[in-house]
């Protein structure tokens, strides 16, 4: 069974001024459009690993045979984490959308980092050293919220760590509307973030 891509779950419009449509158009239509046919390419003599979830793949790459494996990860990761990047996003002004955190991930970030502005501070200093392209992320682990980075599309599943926010930082994410000013995207960017979602993704990553 192959692997498809979802399609948004709002119009290319809905997140301006933050992030312009044709970003939005251009990054899912094409970017993540062709991690997903490189992804069943690569897996397309494979039917048992294609039909894995794609969490439970990422996890296991050791059990992908090796000739394929850097392209999995790759592509997989490609894949994976945005699938979950349009999700953890949400129309500008609508319910629970951009603004500070609501719910049991509010109390937790408080709990972890003193208040949402400190939390945003390191989460957006560690976005934005990641050198290359990479991708900004909040995971839980030993009962703590923990921020980190990664390069490439390299994803937390594959260190046993379950993703609870990301954000995308290769430059295809942002260079049309804000060029090499990362950080200002990154700053946007929080009025955008879907809190509904990163609640319901923190409570399974709490188990």
């Amino acid at each position: 069974m192959a692997y498809e891509l979802a399609p948004l779950p709002y119009d290319y419009a809905a997140l301006e001024p933050f992030m312009d449509a044709e970003t939005v158009k251009i990054h899912h239509d094409k970017h993540h459009q062709t991690y997903t046919k490189n992804l069943n390419d690569l897996l397309a003599n494979n039917p048992e690993l294609a039909a894995k979830p794609i969490d439970d793949l990422l996890r296991n790459l050791a059990q992908v045979p090796e000739a394929i494996r850097t392209g999995v990860r790759n592509q997989g990761g490609g894949y994976a984490n945005h699938t979950i990047y349009w999700t953890l996003m949400g129309p500008v002004g609508s319910d629970g959308i951009g603004g500070a955190p609501i719910g049991p991930i509010a109390a937790q970030i408080t709990a972890d980092f003193g208040d949402f502005e400190a939390f945003k501070k390191t989460f957006n200093e560690t976005a934005a050293k990641q050198f290359g392209s990479g991708w900004g992320w909040l995971v839980f682990e030993a009962g703590k919220l923990k921020i980190i980075s990664t390069l490439n599309q390299d994803t937390p599943l594959s260190q046993g760590l379950y993703p609870i926010l990301l954000n995308d930082v290769w430059e295809h994410a942002y260079y049309l509307k804000y060029q090499n000013r990362r950080p200002d995207f990154l700053a946007a960017w929080w009025n955008l973030v879907n809190w509904h979602e990163v609640n319901r993704r923190f409570a399974i990553a709490k188990g």
